[in-house]
């Protein structure tokens, strides 16, 4: 029974970012999650080894657009502990298989619910993407460098962390409740609405007056000279995050054994930051990687997406897989009593039609496939 998750089962309607994201974490937990997705796919990846976020389902496709199609879904959500989707808000409805109809034949079910904006709002009906969900919670605002334009932090913020993240969360905590209860409930998760709550340091901050309302000019912001990152000789990169003066002492000993401005006084910040860049700029990454390596220094070298995964630290501990021979993080958090299934190859679309709907115990499958409602996959 690998996984801690073994045993909860999990419809997912397929769509874009968030959503899989949540339903591949939730199969790396060891759930059963079964995609539901339409005739001729269209995800931003062909559902091959490349499809990461598509890893661990089994794939059934069913064309919702079909007078049947809507049925086939509601007998699978019969069947399941969790349903997640990412439409906009009325969509599912439309389509026959909201919350409403969901729950009317399952109770006990869990429905997650996964947009930009949420379900209600002035904005909740507009199109959207993380890069605008993140500028109005505030947090786009406060990426990037003292006098610049904010700078994007591609889309892990909104989609994945504000987003999918909170979608993980809220789906389990309501699996939980209904366990107690035998009821379940609408998981409402808006990418404004975690994003905004991954902040509350932030906010906190500045309330005590401990933060300002500015880029570029904060501890951890690259505000201090001593929490940023600096170019090397080969035009590479080290990140350098010596906040405590322990950690300090031993960062400034290994780069400047002759000393450093006193970083006490922010008076003298300007000219540290110099001399930091100064001297990091006399050496390539890869030397200075060896002076930091192992210490207390807090000093680490900026790694491409490819080579994270070669990185000493991160194959000891097995960080990276590669199923498929396409390089992927693997599942994440550890668990020493039920270890997340291993890794698969993602299954093209509508692999599984037919198995899942025998086994989730639909008695009419040949029908329903000869009809057009529900499509299986040929083989090659």
């Amino acid at each position: 029974m690998p996984g801690p998750l073994s045993g909860v089962r999990v419809v997912e309607l397929a769509g874009l970012g968030p959503a899989p994201f949540c339903g591949m974490l939730l199969a790396d937990l060891g759930a059963e999650v079964v995609r539901v997705d339409r005739p001729g796919g269209g995800g931003m990846l062909p559902r091959n080894a490349a499809d990461v976020l598509g890893r661990g389902r089994r794939e059934v496709v069913v064309d919702l657009k079909h007078e049947r199609g809507a049925e086939v879904v509601l007998r699978l959500a019969e069947k399941a502990d969790v349903l997640i989707e990412g439409f906009r808000p009325g969509v599912a409805e439309r389509l026959g298989i909201g919350p409403e109809q969901c729950m009317a034949r399952n109770p006990k079910l869990v429905y997650g619910r996964m947009t930009g904006w949420g379900q209600d709002g002035p904005l909740a009906s507009s199109a959207g993407h993380d890069i605008g969900y993140v500028a109005i919670t505030g947090a786009l605002h406060a990426f990037g460098r003292a006098g610049g334009p904010p700078q994007v932090p591609m889309n892990l913020v909104g989609d994945f962390g504000g987003g999918a993240m909170y979608l993980a969360v809220g789906v389990l905590s309501a699996v939980i409740q209904a366990g107690r209860t035998g009821r379940g409930q609408v998981v409402d998760a808006a990418i404004v609405d975690g994003t905004a709550h991954l902040s509350a340091m932030i906010h906190g901050l500045v309330a005590s007056g401990g933060w300002q309302d500015q880029r570029g000019v904060n501890l951890l912001d690259t505000g201090a000279p001593f929490y940023d990152v600096y170019e090397t000789s080969d035009g590479g990169h080290m990140a350098v995050g010596a906040l405590e003066p322990q950690f300090y002492a031993e960062f400034a000993r290994l780069l400047a054994p002759d000393g450093l401005p006193d970083r006490g006084d922010p008076a003298n910040w300007p000219e540290l930051r110099r001399r930091i860049a100064e001297i990091f700029v006399s050496r390539t990454r890869d030397e200075w990687t060896k002076v930091f390596d192992g210490t207390d220094a807090c000093v680490s070298p900026v790694l491409g997406l490819t080579e994270a995964a070669e990185h000493p630290h991160n194959k000891a501990r097995g960080v990276f897989v590669a199923p498929g021979g396409v390089v992927q993080p693997a599942p994440a958090p550890r668990f020493s009593g039920t270890p997340a299934p291993p890794v698969g190859v993602p299954a093209a679309a509508g692999s599984h039609t037919r198995a899942v709907l025998s086994e989730w115990g639909l008695s009419d499958v040949d029908e329903l496939i000869e009809s057009g409602a529900a499509h299986q996959r040929s083989e090659d």
